[in-house]
């Protein structure tokens, strides 16, 4: 019998799709423009797509950065006080003691910071003839775990490229998360390919909620993100997927139902009592 209780089972999430441009300002308007609305809606966790408040680029993120707490953060902590939400706020730009970090920052319904996430794993990819991007060349790696908890379920956060990493999701699953969050801004190349192969997989592999958060598309910009922000279940099921435009998605997040996915299907160490022996090849 789950320990869940009846009240506390089921919650609502919001991901906002936020079109990003090149005036923070306006970003930051639209942001909490668009979290208001989730909340009126009902939701309880609401969620900001990577770079919410500045174009995704090396080029940009030295330009757009701020220190934490800064002026996007502020805005954040009010509108989660306002609306008695837990927010993850997508990521920013950050600059701490002369460096840059892609970090995402969670608020609880009290306004106050629960925690900071810097990105684990930065983007360095090659795609002959198709992409070429170094986060590296500009921004710092994190080398933190990043869990926070609600009267629902604990969290674990991570950032875009972190997604690529099972481990990361594996750690956070042996630490009871029962619901992933990962900011993005997959591409043209590798979003139709990965983005909701991924998802599907890290909560397929962990039996958990896995939730997507990617700026809308903007085909005049110098990296088009892919879209598509999802909310896929502990079955492997995407239940809710936006287009390629600026949308808020949401889904109603059910703790009994992965309790008894979990109980149906047993893959974890704590639930099978399985003896591996490991042998060695000479």
């Amino acid at each position: 019998m789950s320990s869940i209780t009846k009240t506390m089972s089921k919650f609502r999430m919001a991901v906002i799709q936020l079109q990003v441009g090149s005036v923070k300002a306006d970003n930051l308007s639209r942001a909490r423009r668009l979290i208001d609305e989730a909340a009126q809606q009902g939701s309880k966790v609401v969620v900001l797509p990577e770079c919410f408040n500045s174009p995704y680029g090396t080029n940009f993120f030295a330009a757009y950065a701020e220190n934490i707490p800064g002026e996007s953060t502020q805005l954040l902590a009010q509108a989660a006080k306002h609306n008695n939400i837990y927010l993850v706020g997508g990521s920013i730009p950050e600059e701490d003691a002369g460096k840059l970090y892609n970090s995402c920052v969670v608020f609880g319904p009290d306004g106050h910071i629960l925690l900071k996430h810097r990105k684990i794993h930065l983007f360095d990819i090659d795609i002959p003839g198709k992409i070429c991007f170094q986060e590296s060349e500009t921004l710092c790696p994190g080398n933190t775990l990043s869990t926070f908890d609600t009267p629902f379920c604990k969290v674990g956060v991570g950032i875009c490229y972190d997604m690529r990493f099972a481990e990361l999701a594996q750690l956070y699953s042996r630490k009871g998360c029962q619901l992933l969050v990962y900011p993005g801004a997959f591409n043209m190349t590798t979003g139709p390919a990965h983005w909701e192969l991924l998802q599907r997989a890290r909560a397929l592999d962990n039996q958990v909620y896995v939730a997507t958060a990617s700026p809308a598309r903007d085909p005049s910009s110098s990296y088009v993100a892919w879209g598509h922000s999802s909310v896929v279940n502990p079955w492997g099921e995407v239940m809710v997927q936006a287009g390629s435009e600026e949308a808020v998605i949401y889904a109603d997040i059910d703790l009994q139902y992965l309790a008894e996915v979990r109980q149906q299907i047993p893959i974890t160490a704590q639930r099978r009592h399985d003896v591996y022996t490991v042998t060695s090849v000479p």
